[in-house]
């Protein structure tokens, strides 16, 4: 085998490391989404345990409430806990739409600014730009600022760090 190629892997092997080795060294609770499009929560951290839900709706944020080698225990907006494979969860910052009508996105994170549309209740979007209460949702594609205690998905500082 060329010594080339096996710098390659051996490269890839301690980047793939590094990164297991970062994820797993975050300390819960954190906010992480739902990666696949079908993601099954089950009531062990292990493929031998029942599953108790199947998510189909990528994007959906949920509170990493435990970990465990490969497994994470989380909570979903309804409160339901279980365990799901890390390798269906992602870092990106998503938000869920809570209440029980539609919210105001808004063009600037201000309450006078003009309103660029309204969000149904349950509607997942991704988070960025948090910062005085406010953050930018966008809903696949559509974007606003929307008030952080209309979400669910955030801590209560309203940051995403």
């Amino acid at each position: 085998m060329p010594k080339r190629l096996v710098a390659a892997i051996a490269l890839a092997v301690f980047a793939a490391a590094g990164a297991y080795a970062a994820d797993s060294e975050k300390k819960p609770p954190y906010w992480a989404s739902v990666t696949a499009g079908k993601a099954l929560m089950r009531t062990g951290p292990g493929r031998n345990y029942p599953a108790v839900w199947l998510y189909v709706r990528a994007d959906l944020p949920v509170k990493v409430i435990e970990t465990y080698p490969n497994w994470r225990k989380v909570q979903d907006p309804d409160g339901a806990t279980g365990w799901m494979l890390q390798r269906l969860l992602s870092d990106t910052r998503t938000g869920l739409v809570t209440g029980s009508e539609p919210r105001a996105l808004h063009e600037g994170p201000d309450e006078h600014s003009a309103v660029t549309f309204r969000a149904e209740p349950g509607v997942v979007g991704r988070l960025s730009r948090c910062g005085g209460g406010w953050c930018m949702f966008d809903a696949k594609g559509r974007r606003g600022y929307i008030r952080v205690e209309q979400l669910w998905g955030l801590d209560a500082s309203g940051t995403l760090g």
